[in-house]
């Protein structure tokens, strides 16, 4: 049972994530993955991760480059490193990863199987499967070199992988999720979808059901090497192309090329939401948030992006730059990573979960009611531009801790500590 579940399209980016950052990625995603399954269950969190819009905000606010290819493998990096010393816990294992580690997934899957009691070999073969139809059954000129399988103690699972196309200086990343349609070969897709190129190779295609089998048919009648002297022979004939069906749509991503967050990224209207529900934390409602040490108005404010990650219902995270509002990015757009409000936003999370496993689910409910708070302010919520926001982040990011591949921020002339 398969279907795919959406793709993104994202600037192809290199460079590496930094070591200070790789390790508070693997904390906050950790113990992000840890509430949801907390609150909602594997199946749900499986769900998100084939959300493209919800994967690119779950990088984001983990302060990774809002909108570039990196944040694939650093999620996937992160979550790997996170849920294996939990795995007995939470029944969640990752597998796979970029260049040589994507390879090893089928033998990664054969011994989980054995170690769960599930058919291992039959994952790894939809592991291989799924790599092939984006690469081979459908060419739309991405080459893999990245894939990731999260599978659940029951044999749930979901894929997410990612090719790279030099030419166009891109990266598209493929959601699938174990539920759906039962053909891999035809029709798996409920939609494809991508920026414009021409008519593709998409062998997928119930049309093509026609050319799938006469495939099989000359290799077994001909043989490979009579099939490639005959198509030496044709002469390319003019194309025709047909018109295109129209098909339901998933939800696919297209990120911009530029690198800087920009008002036009970001819903001003759900950001104000996120701010006043922040700031409306009266302590009468938070008090065992606010009680822990350290925890300020910053604090609160990245705690109500988090809450959303966690609670967020899909139609919420069209715009995933928003979310880098809450720590900032590596490169510094839109403002250097603050690491003491980063720590604090991990050991409040961290907390609230653990009371919340020991019966005692205050924490977890009030972090839920900042995102609950978010919905219902933004309908009348006003506050300041993104660039102000951006410009107040950027004054205070010495006192924050602020930090990016480029070094510690300085401190700017005579500016107070703020209260994190």
């Amino acid at each position: 049972m398969t279907r795919r579940a959406g793709s993104a399209d994202l600037p192809l980016h290199g460079g590496r994530v930094p070591r200070w950052l790789a390790e508070r990625m693997t904390r906050l995603g950790t113990v992000i993955a840890e509430a949801i399954v907390l609150e909602y269950g594997r199946d749900e969190f499986l769900r998100r991760l084939a959300h493209p819009f919800w994967f690119q905000s779950f990088g984001a606010v983990m302060g990774m480059d809002w909108h570039s290819s990196g944040i694939t493998t650093s999620v996937l990096g992160a979550l790997k490193r996170g849920l294996a010393p939990r795995a007995g816990e939470l029944g969640l294992h990752v597998c796979g990863g970029r260049g040589r580690h994507s390879r090893q997934t089928p033998h990664e899957l054969i011994g989980l199987g054995e170690q769960l009691g599930v058919d291992g070999a039959a994952l790894a073969r939809t592991s291989r499967l799924i790599a092939k139809v984006d690469s081979a059954a459908v060419q739309d000129g991405f080459d893999l070199y990245l894939h990731g399988f999260i599978l659940a103690d029951d044999g749930h699972w979901v894929v997410v992988q990612q090719g790279m196309s030099d030419a166009r200086g891109q990266a598209r990343r493929y959601h699938w999720l174990s539920e759906g349609l039962q053909s891999f070969v035809e029709a798996p897709h409920a939609a494809i979808d991508g920026l414009d190129q021409g008519i593709i190779v998409n062998l997928t295609d119930r049309r093509a059901a026609a050319s799938r089998q006469g495939q099989l048919d000359l290799l077994g009648t001909l043989g490979p090497d009579a099939i490639e002297r005959r198509l030496a022979a044709i002469d390319p004939l003019p194309s025709q192309a047909a018109p295109q069906p129209v098909q339901p749509t998933l939800p696919h991503l297209v990120m911009p090329e530029h690198h800087d967050v920009r008002a036009e990224d970001i819903v001003a209207r759900r950001l104000h939401g996120n701010l006043a529900a922040a700031a409306d934390a009266a302590p009468a409602d938070f008090a065992d948030l606010l009680l822990v040490p350290g925890v300020g108005a910053r604090t609160i404010r990245a705690l109500a992006l988090v809450a959303e990650v966690v609670h967020g219902a899909p139609c919420r995270f069209s715009d995933p730059a928003r979310f880098s509002i809450a720590h900032g990015g590596k490169d510094r757009h839109p403002f250097p990573v603050p690491i003491k409000v980063y720590d604090r936003t991990i050991d409040t999370l961290k907390r609230a979960v653990a009371h919340a496993k020991l019966g005692h689910a205050e924490e977890l409910a009030a972090i839920r009611r900042l995102d609950d708070q978010a919905r219902r302010l933004e309908r009348h919520a006003t506050g300041p531009s993104v660039e102000a926001l951006f410009t107040g982040e950027r004054a205070s990011s010495h006192a924050y801790g602020g930090r990016s591949v480029f070094g510690d921020e300085p401190p700017p002339a005579a500016i107070a500590d703020p209260v994190a």
